[in-house]
C-alpha cells in the first residue's frame, strides 16, 4: 500500500500541470458549507478556480441550506443542493419544500436526503425519515431536479421507495452495497459515486470495476475523516484528483481518459 500512496504523491504534480482548459473535475457530495470549512473557504474557493474543480455542495437542514445558498453566490464553482439528511429529519419539512420553491432556479439539485435506520429509534422516527424523503423527492421531480441520496443500511429501502420517481438523475453517494445491490442501481439507472476510501478499500475498488462506466461519479463527502494516507484528515476537494487517479488504475484508463468520462458523467447527472 506504501507503494501506492508513494505512486500517488508522485503523478499529483503531474496532474496539476495538465491544460485546465480541456475538463472539469466534479466532486459530486461535498459539505462544503459545514462550520469546519468557514474559515478557510476563501482559499478553499481559490483552490477550485485553479484546480479547475466543481462541487455540487449538499446541505444537512434548513440552516445549513441557507448556508448552502449564501455560499454558491459567491463562487458559480459551488453547485448548490439543498434538503435535509435523514439524520435531521424534523418538523421544518415545510420550511424545507417553501426554501425549494422559493429558489428552485438557482439550485442544481436537492440533498442530502435518503434514509438510515442509524438515526431511527421508533417506529414515529422511521415515519418521518420516509416522509421527508419522499417529499424531497417529490419536490425534485416537481422542478426536475437531481437528487444526492444517503443510503446507508437502506439501499434496498430506497429502492423500493424509488420505484415511484424517476431515478435518471438520482445519485447513491458513497455507495456501500454489495454486488447484487450495485447491479439493482445499474438496471434502476443510478449513478452512484466513489471516495478516497477506494483508493485503500479492495472492497470499493472491486464495486467500481463492476459499475457501468456511465454511471460513476466521484466525492469527498468532506468534512467526514480519512484514515490510511490522508491521515484522518477531513476530506478536502483537493484529493479529488488522487480518486480520480486511482478509479483510473482500476479501470485501466489514462488520467486524462477517466477525468474526461467523470466529467460526461458528471453533467449528465446534474443535466446540463
Amino acid at each position: 500500500m506504501s507503494e501506492k500512496i508513494s505512486l500517488i504523491n508522485r503523478f499529483i504534480p503531474t496532474i496539476l500541470r495538465i491544460d485546465k482548459e480541456m475538463t472539469w473535475y466534479f466532486d459530486s457530495h461535498i459539505h462544503l458549507s459545514d462550520p469546519i470549512y468557514s474559515r478557510d473557504m476563501q482559499f478553499i474557493l481559490k483552490e477550485m478556480e485553479y484546480l479547475k474543480i466543481k462541487a455540487c455542495c449538499v446541505s444537512m437542514n434548513n440552516e445549513n441550506s441557507l448556508q448552502t445558498l449564501k455560499l454558491a453566490k459567491r463562487s458559480n464553482l459551488v453547485l448548490s443542493f439543498i434538503g435535509i439528511h435523514p439524520e435531521c429529519a424534523n418538523n421544518e419539512l415545510e420550511q424545507m419544500t417553501n426554501l425549494i420553491e422559493e429558489n428552485h432556479q438557482n439550485l442544481f439539485g436537492i440533498g442530502e436526503i435518503g434514509l438510515d435506520p442509524t438515526f431511527v429509534n421508533s417506529d414515529e422516527d422511521s415515519k418521518r425519515q420516509i416522509h421527508v424523503f419522499e417529499t424531497l423527492l417529490s419536490s425534485a421531480e416537481k422542478f426536475n431536479k437531481p437528487v444526492s441520496i444517503h443510503s446507508r443500511k437502506s439501499i434496498d429501502d430506497v429502492f423500493q421507495i424509488m420505484t415511484s420517481y424517476n431515478t435518471k438523475h438520482a445519485l447513491l453517494h458513497w455507495f456501500d452495497g454489495n454486488k447484487k445491490q450495485l447491479q439493482k442501481a445499474m438496471d434502476m439507472g443510478f449513478f452512484v459515486s466513489y471516495g478516497p476510501v477506494m483508493i485503500y478499500a479492495n472492497d470499493k475498488q472491486t464495486l467500481l470495476s463492476k459499475t457501468d462506466e456511465s454511471k460513476i461519479l466521484v466525492e469527498t463527502d468532506g468534512p467526514v475523516r480519512f484514515s490510511r494516507c490522508f491521515e484522518m484528515k477531513s476530506g478536502q476537494i483537493t484529493f479529488i484528483p488522487s480518486v480520480i487517479f486511482c478509479a483510473s488504475q482500476i479501470l485501466g484508463k489514462t488520467f486524462d481518459e477517466m477525468t474526461f468520462l467523470l466529467e460526461n458523467n458528471s453533467k449528465s447527472f446534474l443535466g446540463i
